[in-house]
């Protein structure tokens, strides 16, 4: 996929190791999810003697705010790879639109192009003029045989 887009390797690889974190990521949170979050202090008030010790962890859990982090430079560093990635997927594009343009030209080019049965020699040396210039120089060395033909395709004589 990657050479038919014309992607870089550079490209490729950044690609394939993004892929990876993210599932990586997705996977731990999936996990983290599943897991059990309330903490059941009823349970251990009835397996615990030290009922202070559970007030305590109680208290604590209670008073306990998480950290916020400041991400925006993860989320500059995010914007400038995603910036990058969109300049190269619309030149990745812009060279696909190229190409299938070739391709539908060629394709045309074909779909009305004359069948083989009905070229003639004039026809084909005045697409090809290189093929003239060899036979009138085969000719001019009075060499009648072209090399190896007889070797493909047999050696026939009509009498």
């Amino acid at each position: 996929l990657s050479t038919s887009l014309g992607l870089k390797t550079e490209t490729v690889a950044a690609l394939g190791a993004f892929r990876k974190r993210n599932e990586e990521a997705r996977r731990v949170l999936s996990d983290l999810q599943d897991q059990k979050t309330a903490v059941d202090f009823a349970h251990y008030r009835k397996v615990l003697k030290n009922q202070a010790i559970i007030d305590e962890v109680e208290k604590a859990h209670k008073a306990f705010k998480p950290t916020s982090y400041d991400v925006k430079a993860q989320i500059k560093s995010i914007e400038a790879v995603e910036a990058k990635a969109l300049e190269r997927a619309k030149f990745t594009a812009t060279k696909v639109e190229s190409e299938l343009a070739d391709l539908q030209a060629t394709l045309k080019n074909i779909e009305t192009s004359r069948p083989i049965d009905e070229l003639t020699v004039d026809d084909v040396l005045k697409s090809r003029p290189e093929i003239a210039e060899k036979v009138d120089a085969l000719l001019a060395k009075s060499k009648w045989d072209t090399k190896g033909y007889n070797d493909k395709f047999g050696y026939v004589t009509l009498f």
